[in-house]
């Protein structure tokens, strides 16, 4: 891995989480700045196998398959392991980068710290109310036309069906599963990695726009599932990337991922009691 030799000052000093009166707080971890081979690198050892488990492991599996709605089956075994190893990716670039594991170290180079407030410095308190218009932002990102995606790909428009419906109906495996699928997705998969691990990290290659990088990486990322790209760059470049960079906290991001997440969980909930 190719580090630069750009440091950025603000890359460097994380801030501690807030007491009940926040303070600006020193972090003695060191954030390097990467390379955009590095950066570009650490990108495809995320998107990458998520495309091949997508469109080649999983119609594989599914074509081997005697069960009902094989490529749906397939399709969230091989995802889940996707984001797990995207967990993993972290958790070793991590250790390569700082040699240690603590919650410490892990918490100021994953920028797990409460928002801080870009006028003071301080963190936590209020600062925790931006996540709801931002939810609300990000909702909207459906709202953006994408292209035609198929049927028996589209999860959301499985579920609504009559198959999908018997087929979460008293499934509590594949629901335990799918929950297990979204914990990776939006708190310690997608999130941790691109705005966790590499948005503090891309200063260095980028400049100021680095966050508009990050954002665009992340919608390139999602080969996978290819027609939610073009709402990808113009949603969360701005909603997830952008966010999480003005108030230096990955915390932003993955709570404002995670509440679709929520939110489709209790849909879920209710056909597999229903």
């Amino acid at each position: 891995m190719t580090l630069t030799d750009h440091h950025n000052s603000n890359d460097r000093t994380i801030a501690v989480a807030p007491s009940p009166s926040p303070a600006v707080e020193r972090s003695s971890v060191t954030i390097p700045q990467y390379s955009r081979r590095a950066i570009f690198a650490i990108w495809a050892a995320a998107a990458l196998p998520m495309a091949a488990l997508a469109w080649i492991v999983a119609p594989h599996m599914a074509s081997s398959s005697h069960a009902s709605n094989p490529l749906v089956r397939a399709l969230l075994v091989c995802l889940t392991a996707g984001l797990v190893w995207q967990f993993v990716l972290v958790v070793a670039l991590v250790w390569f980068e700082q040699r240690s594991l603590r919650w410490t170290t892990l918490r100021d180079a994953l920028w797990l710290r409460a928002p801080r407030n870009p006028k003071t410095d301080k963190r936590g308190g209020k600062m925790w109310w931006i996540v709801l218009p931002l939810v609300v932002a990000l909702a909207a990102e459906e709202l953006i036309p994408t292209f035609a995606q198929p049927a028996n790909r589209d999860f959301g428009t499985f579920i609504g069906s009559t198959a999908g419906h018997a087929f979460m109906h008293g499934a509590w495996g594949w629901f335990a599963l799918i929950l297990v699928m979204m914990t990776f997705n939006t708190v310690l998969g997608e999130e941790l990695l691109f705005r966790g691990f590499l948005l503090p990290r891309m200063n260095g290659a980028f400049g100021d726009r680095d966050w508009v990088a990050n954002g665009v990486l992340f919608a390139g990322y999602h080969m996978h599932e290819p027609w939610v790209i073009i709402p990808s760059v113009i949603v969360d470049t701005f909603v997830l990337a952008g966010a999480s960079k003005r108030y230096r906290s990955a915390w932003v991001g993955i709570a404002v991922h995670s509440a679709q997440s929520v939110f489709f969980a209790v849909l879920l909930l209710a056909l597999v009691v229903k």
